[in-house]
């Protein structure tokens, strides 16, 4: 069984960063402090996720902004100019998932900011043969705006709700995600996808389809995304975008895909509050607070 566990650091440049609300308690743009936070800790990053892997006795590789990066940029940007840097690097983990699984049967993907804190064999632990091993479900406010549906009360509460969402909020990949269901007519239960923790085999990753029809999957987005031609209101349709795991929601329902949840043992999301239970193995670090 070949395996391979791989993670990617992209030094975004500042100039192209775009502004995301600050983490909790912090004034400064998320894509700034990312940056700062990453540099500055990138060799204790690196080498917990590498002492991992040998721990595991399973290669470890760290992709970064080399040439083969620089070169998937540059043709990304020329054929959807619209895309932001920052979503340009989560389709290249993708990319890379793909590539990778020309040689490997088996991928652990960690965002360099999931840390590995024991020695405990996640491939001993999850049969990549049942399904993938992702992070799912919706939040606490997805579920409100599921439950809740008075549009008196979300329009008195718009500005509140676009003050605490981006984009890139689970909230917005949640209403995303079920839009472009919606659209193509795609059945299922809707949550929400975190690809910051990936278990998944070359089989289930085929029958993911991820890249198949790109040019029309981003036009979806793209309609999704202009005024006036959808049922959704302004405090919904302002978090539509490009997020790789909007489309990895859409391509899960509608190629059947099958997912296994991954628990709180394995993916422990440390975002708001800054602690990390005994029985952890993983710390997905959202807050950067390393």
């Amino acid at each position: 069984m070949t395996r391979i566990i791989y993670s990617l650091y992209i030094d975004i440049p500042e100039d192209e960063l775009d502004y995301q609300p600050p983490h909790y308690g912090s004034d400064l743009s998320k894509t700034l402090h990312t940056k700062i936070q990453f540099k500055k800790n990138y060799s204790w990053l690196k080498h917990m996720q590498e002492k991992y892997a040998n721990a595991l006795n399973i290669e470890y590789k760290l992709f970064e902004y080399d040439k083969k990066y620089k070169d998937y940029h540059l043709w990304f940007t020329k054929k959807y100019p619209q895309i932001t840097s920052y979503n340009i690097v989560n389709f290249y983990k993708i990319h890379l998932m793909y590539e990778l699984s020309k040689t490997y049967e088996e991928i652990l993907y960690l965002d360099f900011d999931a840390i590995p804190i024991t020695n405990k064999n996640f491939f001993d632990y999850h049969d990549l043969n049942k399904g993938i091993h992702i992070l799912t479900g919706t939040t606490e406010s997805q579920n409100k705006v599921d439950t809740e549906i008075n549009q008196i009360y979300y329009e008195s509460q718009w500005r509140k709700f676009r003050k605490g969402h981006s984009n890139r909020s689970p909230t917005a990949k949640y209403w995303n995600a079920r839009a472009m269901c919606v659209e193509d007519g795609i059945d299922g239960i809707h949550t929400v996808y975190n690809t910051g923790i990936v278990g998944i085999n070359k089989n289930y990753l085929q029958k993911l389809d991820y890249f198949n029809k790109f040019d029309r999957t981003i036009n979806l987005m793209t309609d999704l995304i202009k005024e006036g031609k959808h049922m959704y209101p302004l405090y919904i349709h302002e978090l539509f975008g490009y997020d790789n795991e909007c489309i990895w929601a859409y391509k899960t329902l509608l190629n059947n895909v099958d997912t296994i949840q991954l628990n709180k043992y394995w993916h422990h999301f440390m975002d708001k509050w800054s602690y990390i239970p005994n029985t952890t193995n993983i710390v997905h670090c959202i807050n950067k607070n390393f």
